[in-house]
């Protein structure tokens, strides 16, 4: 765990057969709602039916039915 904590990650393995990988937490940073706001304050309007044209176009949601 101090090794973790100090950045090091790890190959787990079974039998010699890699299973699996320990690695650090990456630490988070979150930002408040005012913080986000001042980000976004310059940025254009969203056209909500342009952008669901862009999304209709590049992803497919039909529904698959199961048998």
């Amino acid at each position: 765990m101090r090794a973790l904590t100090a950045g090091e990650s790890f190959v787990v393995t079974s039998d010699g057969v890699p299973v699996g990988e320990l690695n650090p937490v990456r630490p988070t940073r979150s930002a408040d709602a005012s913080e986000l706001v001042a980000t976004f304050a310059g940025s254009p309007r969203l056209d909500a039916a342009r952008f669901r044209e862009d999304i209709d176009a590049v992803v497919d949601q039909a529904i698959a039915l199961r048998a």
